[in-house]
């Protein structure tokens, strides 16, 4: 066989030789470029929806519900609604002479009364110096409102700290301050009760130092 032939026939066959590493080359680029994609993908696993959490109150116990303080529930009931039976609490609540229905499957906002080691806690938010921030009093006193019937122990407390009578700017306190004022004082004295029993004014009132001097209060933005 004549030596061009030759030479020609070597050169397509590395030509294919070369196309075909070129080819494996890229089919292995691809290959290592799909693992690490994978690897990398966060797998995100479908959780599945647990049961809402029920508190299981009896009857004589003391709960909180955010806008009227603390009740005592007094029976567990039962009614039938159209089609439906609906078991509610009965919450007789002394300070506001009212009785509340409750339904258990409805009992999102009632809370235990709180522990003591709670009390003690807001009883130390008492004893710190009031904050008053610079803005209208509208502003601040919806801002109250709220935060009394959060039904949270520790922002009822900031409340009754920061409207303290014996401070130096509620010294001059509008009416509408002093009802706001007294709203949470009780509020907060019926908690302390449950837990304190007759303690519990003498302490808030000696955390408040209501009947020392006046305290500075601290104005913050």
């Amino acid at each position: 066989m004549p030596r061009k032939k030759i030479r020609k026939i070597k050169r397509k066959a590395k030509k294919k030789l070369e196309v075909k590493n070129t080819s494996n080359r890229v089919l292995r680029t691809n290959f290592y470029k799909s693992k690490a994609q994978k690897t990398n993908e966060i797998k995100i696993k479908k959780i599945a929806k647990q049961a809402t959490e029920k508190k299981i109150y009896n009857i004589k116990d003391y709960v909180v519900y955010p806008k009227h303080g603390v009740g005592k529930i007094i029976s567990i009931e039962k009614a039938k609604i159209g089609s439906i039976d609906i078991n509610f609490y009965k919450v007789f609540v002394e300070k506001e002479k009212l009785t509340l229905s409750i339904p258990i499957n409805q009992q999102l906002h009632l809370r235990h009364v709180s522990s003591i080691n709670q009390v003690n806690k807001a009883i130390s938010i008492l004893k710190t110096k009031p904050k008053i921030k610079r803005t209208m009093w509208s502003r601040r006193a919806q801002e109250y409102e709220q935060k009394i019937n959060s039904g949270k122990l520790y922002e009822l407390a900031e409340v009754v700290k920061d409207l303290n009578k014996k401070t130096d700017v509620i010294a001059e306190q509008s009416y509408s301050e002093r009802q706001l004022f007294e709203k949470a004082y009780e509020r907060l004295k019926s908690e302390f009760e449950v837990v304190l029993g007759e303690k519990a004014k003498i302490k808030m009132d000696k955390a408040l130092n209501r009947l020392g001097e006046p305290e500075k209060i601290e104005i913050t933005k």
